[in-house]
């Protein structure tokens, strides 16, 4: 760990501060409709697809919505997969995609997830690259945007049936958010050294006289909104670590802080909306920390010499240099490599610029427990809030009972139904990871699918199941999941961990649209202050830990203890 490492770190928090809180105002603005400019362009989205602005719906009918849009958006890019041969913008002439990982790329950018079981550029047609890739990348992130804004509706209404238009909520996502951001920030990666062109690919001839060929492609435009909505899917199999889509260390800088970016901000929307902004910026704290701790963590893991090298190195030398490299970019060192590790999985967001498969046994840990925790620490757009939301509710009726009262959350009362609905979400996101992950350790389809043998195997399983789950799409490299059983399971894994989330979230914020509000008393518990902070951020800590520690002990923190002994696996 160096002050270098650090100083990094806090530039990068310093300008996401700086940025946050405008951004989160103006999203503010735009979905409480004060912020017009596209009205035009607005107006006729609507006119075209039949949808009346000022038609509310209750949370039934948003789910209904959501779900629709979500499957027929899935079946659409289902069809370009397998049809792509046919299709134009495909120079290479690459063949339609097998049914079973057409089924699982396609529920996967339909989930924001981006999970790819495949060689990206020797697998997807320029057009299918733009017209459905890309293209879910806006639709699932201003989904996700949509459905947080719903929820922060139904805290800030009073006695009301509605919590706003799904239609209208995506669209102003897209359209006032997204697409903006992305025009600029494309044309700033380009600038850059990041490609944006319809060329064949280019053979070149090697020094060795032999020939190489490399993958050119719009790239700018989709590296752009893959961060910016906490997508993740690499243009190149290589992902961020290649030179076409992060060629330089302010790229780097720029990736990492817009994948923060919006999930960060709508923590100020949320205070903003419901009229507590100090009850966003005690949220925003809470994800702080553990983004902080998460850091600290596996920068101090990777900054450690591997123990089977240094004992080797020992012979020849007492001291070993540096920490551990193996899997990362040179040109991005160490301490990006961990914060960029650490903010992709905190945003569920899946790209990387190093290969967590070889990072240190506690270093690879801490991208898989901050997935674990259940995609809050920032979060994807939108769900990272709404999922931070869940454990808020659980938090202030924890203070209830601690005191003996019925717990209130911002000036409405937290009864059996909304708790119902909170623990719901909360364990549908464990039953899936690890019932399915204990079904593929015992299955011979699923051990086919792991390269190392020991507790690292069970790492790459229990790593492909959580962030399928939490849509965040990053994996332990080494696991082949393009096969038959993983095509299968983990495209209902990101699904479920979608959508059957989704469900209750959006009921729990239906619930509590409809209730009066209470004056606070001299029992209410506060939730803008720093003991809400500490309250909501030992409560997170506590239930991942109950859920998911006896599984940790038996992957990476086992790998860990047996690696320091000289014990490998082979």
């Amino acid at each position: 760990m160096t002050v270098n490492g650090w100083l990094q770190f806090l530039v990068y928090f310093a300008v996401l501060l700086a940025c946050m809180r405008p951004l989160g105002i103006y999203m503010a603005g735009v979905f409480s409709g004060k912020y017009n400019f596209l009205g035009p362009v607005e107006k006729l989205i609507y006119r075209l697809c039949g949808v009346s602005v000022d038609e509310e719906m209750d949370w039934r009918e948003y789910a209904a919505a959501m779900l629709l849009f979500s499957f027929v958006s899935m079946l659409l890019m289902y069809f370009i997969e397998r049809l792509q041969l046919h299709l134009p913008w495909n120079p290479q002439h690459v063949p339609g995609l097998a049914t079973l990982l057409a089924w699982n790329t396609a529920a996967s950018f339909t989930t924001n997830t981006n999970w790819q079981a495949y060689t990206t550029d020797l697998t997807m047609s320029y057009f299918t690259q733009m017209a459905a890739l890309a293209y879910h990348n806006f639709l699932s992130a201003a989904v996700g945007i949509a459905v947080a804004i719903a929820m922060v509706r139904g805290i800030a209404r009073r006695e009301a049936k509605t919590i706003g238009n799904f239609w209208v909520d995506t669209t102003r996502a897209c359209l006032y958010v997204l697409l903006p951001i992305c025009i600029v920030y494309a044309l700033v990666l380009v600038s850059q050294g990041v490609i944006q062109n319809l060329h064949p690919y280019t053979v070149a001839r090697t020094l060795e006289h032999g020939t190489q060929t490399i993958a050119q492609g719009p790239v700018a435009s989709q590296e752009a909104i893959k961060m910016l909505g906490t997508n993740g899917g690499g243009f190149f199999a290589a992902n961020s670590s290649h030179p076409f889509e992060n060629p330089t260390p302010f790229s780097n800088f720029l990736e990492m802080f817009s994948i923060f970016l919006i999930g960060a901000g709508l923590t100020v929307t949320l205070g903003r909306m419901t009229g507590s902004p100090g009850h966003g910026w005690a949220v925003f704290a809470c994800m702080s920390i553990l983004f902080l701790a998460g850091f600290t963590t596996a920068y101090w893991a990777e900054s450690q010499p591997n123990p089977a090298v240094h004992n080797v190195a020992q012979l020849r030398s007492p001291h070993q240099p540096g920490g551990n490299m193996e899997g990362k970019e040179t040109r991005f060192g160490i301490a990006d490599s961990a914060l960029f590790a650490t903010i992709t999985t905190d945003a569920s967001c899946g790209a990387v610029n190093s290969m967590h498969d070889s990072f240190t046994p506690l270093g690879g840990m801490i991208p898989l427990v901050n997935i674990m925790l259940g995609e809050i620490i920032i979060g994807g757009v939108g769900a990272g809030l709404y999922g931070m939301i869940i454990y808020v509710v659980l938090s202030v009726f924890i203070a209830g009972l601690m005191v003996g009262r019925t717990p209130e959350y911002l000036g409405k009362k937290i009864e059996s139904y909304d708790v119902k609905m909170t623990m719901l979400y909360v364990l549908i996101f464990p039953l899936v990871i690890l019932s399915l992950s204990a079904l593929s350790v015992l299955h011979p389809a699923g051990l086919a699918g792991i390269t190392n043998p020991g507790p690292h195997g069970l790492s790459q399983i229990l790593y492909a199941f959580t962030s399928a789950a939490g849509n965040n799409g990053s994996a332990f490299a080494g696991l082949n999941a393009n096969s038959t059983w993983y095509n299968s399971l983990l495209g209902f894994t990101m699904l479920g961990g979608r959508f059957l989330m989704m469900i209750p979230m959006l009921a729990l914020a239906g619930n509590l649209a409809r209730k009066k509000s209470i004056p606070p008393s001299p029992g209410t518990f506060p939730v803008n202050t720093a003991l809400f902070t500490v309250l909501l951020t030992g409560v997170i800590l506590i239930v991942g830990a109950l859920t998911f520690f006896p599984a940790l002990s038996l992957g990476p923190i086992l790998e860990h203890l047996l690696l320091q002994h000289g014990t490998l696996f082979s």
